[in-house]
């Protein structure tokens, strides 16, 4: 069977996914951290049957001191720090590491690629092959990303010099929400803006979304056009999305994924003309505001001693300001929620996706417990479990709250089927 590869590619990591296709089973998944720096870290696990496919003896690589294996001798993980100094040679080495582990016998098993797009704009409504004209896009789009759609050109770029044979497909984070109605994207400033530069909503994590938004009917056993279905996609950024009649509807990210509900280092919503009077009296450039607002607000900022919800739920009970924080947090998630259940006319299920969402009982309790008005209740043995696909409703809820561990390189494998 064929093999695709799932890319993201950041400014300085590269994280990926090899899966058989189209059998979507997981071959190996890694993450190569600090490219561009003389001890940049890569991890690679795999499946002692996947190298086996690659036609390696188990025993070659045993002695290998970078290899950990586990306990029951299925999973292998790869370990390594060395000087990487762009994409480029990190893709070289993870691809000739796939090969030396025995996953792949040769690049040429890799028959198509996908990469994660952060912004689409408004060019793309759907995951399209890559060509010239779509690459250039894709950079002149790094206006709406510049954390991230110069560094998605650069992998894809990366990869087409190594895999020129290979389908290249561009998943875009955006174009889930281009379903959304002018009234839900549109901001209330002159429409001018909108025609010229593009100002409009845009969304951001929509991979995921629409992941868990079709896992969720297909738990619930009821086409996604039949429920209206409310998707929460918490980690270090956040977001929170509306799904009805099988389409976002709406999204709490906006222009950029500054806005919404509070995360890790982001601040969310803020009065604007606020920024500017801290702005002026601190006397900032927007570079450095900007920076402030994505880097040292959210639950770093108001709690002053960690962006992790982890740290912060440890001391919840003994520090005021790691308690604020998550009231915060679980506050900003709660507002929109209430405005979506408004929006949609009713909600059919709640969905909890992403590292908070996937295993943080205690957020995932608060939330409820304010949402206990539209019949939202956990069964609490069941609220314990992490980062599993659970349904977590209690017995009487008249909602269904479910767990469903995000998988957006599937998605991405998926979409890339489409092209082959």
């Amino acid at each position: 069977m064929a093999k695709t590869m799932a890319v993201n590619a950041g400014s300085s990591s590269l994280k990926f996914q090899l899966l058989e296709m189209p059998a979507e089973q997981v071959l190996a998944q890694g993450l190569i951290e600090r490219i561009g720096m003389d001890d940049a870290i890569v991890t690679i696990k795999y499946d002692a049957k996947a190298m086996n496919q690659g036609g390696r003896l188990d025993d070659q690589l045993v002695d290998d001191s970078n290899i950990t294996i586990s306990k029951d001798g299925q999973t292998r993980k790869y370990e390594t720090v060395l000087p990487i100094k762009d994409h480029q040679q990190a893709i070289n080495f993870m691809l000739q590491k796939l090969t030396d582990l025995g996953i792949i016998v040769d690049f040429n098993e890799i028959t198509g690629v996908g990469h994660r797009v952060v912004a689409g704009g408004e060019w793309f409504n759907h995951s399209v092959k890559v060509t010239k004209a779509v690459l250039e896009k894709i950079d002149r789009l790094a206006d709406y990303a510049p954390l991230h759609n110069p560094a998605n050109a650069m992998g894809i770029r990366a990869f087409q010099k190594l895999l020129p044979d290979a389908v290249s497909v561009a998943v875009f984070d955006t174009s889930f929400y281009q379903t959304m109605p002018e009234e839900n994207y549109l901001y209330a400033i002159p429409y001018q803006y909108y025609t010229r530069y593009g100002a409009r909503k845009y969304g951001a994590h929509g991979t995921s979304h629409r992941y868990v938004a079709n896992r969720a009917a297909d738990m619930l056993r009821q086409p996604l056009k039949d429920l209206k279905v409310i998707t929460m996609h918490l980690g270090a950024g956040d977001s929170i999305t509306a799904v009805k009649d099988g389409k976002a509807l709406d999204t709490s990210m906006g222009f950029t994924p500054l806005v919404g509900v509070a995360m890790a280092t982001r601040s969310g919503d803020v009065d604007t003309s606020l920024i500017y009077y801290i702005q002026e009296r601190e006397g900032l450039t927007n570079d450095q505001m900007l920076n402030i607002l994505n880097k040292k607000s959210g639950l770093l900022g108001l709690s002053t001693i960690s962006s992790d919800m982890r740290d912060l739920l440890a001391v919840y009970d003994t520090n005021d300001h790691a308690r604020l924080a998550i009231k915060v947090f679980v506050n900003r998630i709660v507002k929109y929620v209430g405005q979506y259940i408004a929006e949609m006319g009713g909600v059919d299920a709640l969905v909890f996706t992403a590292g908070i969402g996937e295993n943080s009982a205690p957020i995932r309790q608060m939330i409820a417990d304010k949402l206990a008005y539209f019949g939202v209740a956990l069964d609490e043995a069941a609220n314990q479990k992490r980062g599993e696909e659970i349904d977590i409703s209690a017995k009487d809820a008249r909602v269904k709250t479910l767990v469903i561990p995000t998988n957006e390189e599937l998605m991405i494998a998926r979409d890339v089927e489409l092209f082959k």
